[in-house]
């Protein structure tokens, strides 16, 4: 019985206790309102729930590529801000059950990754967001967070706050 349970844990487990304290929000979308709207809706949604957060648009300057989040120069600046947890947010894609990344890279490697999706698509039901947790340049972890029955941009921040809210609070926190 034991085994099963461990088994069980093992599959459907989606991340360790991440036991959030604090985390620079990074969105990784091309379009900067994308960016812009993700991050800010994620600093105040890790915010009201007693986690202090900043978005990565307080630290770059607007057109900065993201790749600079990992110079040592910025890295202590953030240290001395009180933050050792970076949340890496993208779009997955659309319409597919996906499963998230392997979380192999470090994070140097992990902000180099592009993305190739907007918010929101004409003709599309669903976007999937994939969230990468890093501490100390190593992952911690990554997750999944599909929002389904959307059918514009609004749509999709509305349902964004939606999940994550409840995300942040009983598997984040």
């Amino acid at each position: 019985m034991f085994l099963l349970i461990n088994i069980v844990q093992s599959v459907f487990g989606q991340l360790p206790t991440l036991q959030l304290k604090n985390v620079l929000v990074i969105g990784q979308l091309d379009q900067e309102e994308d960016r812009f709207s993700v991050e800010i809706n994620l600093t105040e949604m890790f915010t009201s729930s007693g986690i202090k957060a900043v978005p990565s648009l307080n630290i770059l300057k607007v057109g900065s590529e993201a790749t600079l989040l990992a110079s040592d120069s910025i890295q202590t600046l953030v240290r001395n801000m009180g933050i050792d947890t970076y949340v890496l947010v993208s779009i997955r894609g659309y319409d597919k059950k996906f499963k998230p990344s392997a979380c192999k890279d470090n994070l140097v490697d992990a902000l180099s990754v592009g993305n190739l999706f907007p918010m929101y698509r004409d003709e599309v039901v669903s976007v999937s967001f994939e969230f990468l947790f890093y501490r100390n340049g190593q992952c911690l972890g990554a997750e999944i967070v599909k929002c389904g029955n959307v059918s514009d941009r609004d749509s999709v921040l509305k349902k964004f706050r939606k999940l994550l809210s409840k995300k942040i609070i009983n598997d984040w926190k």
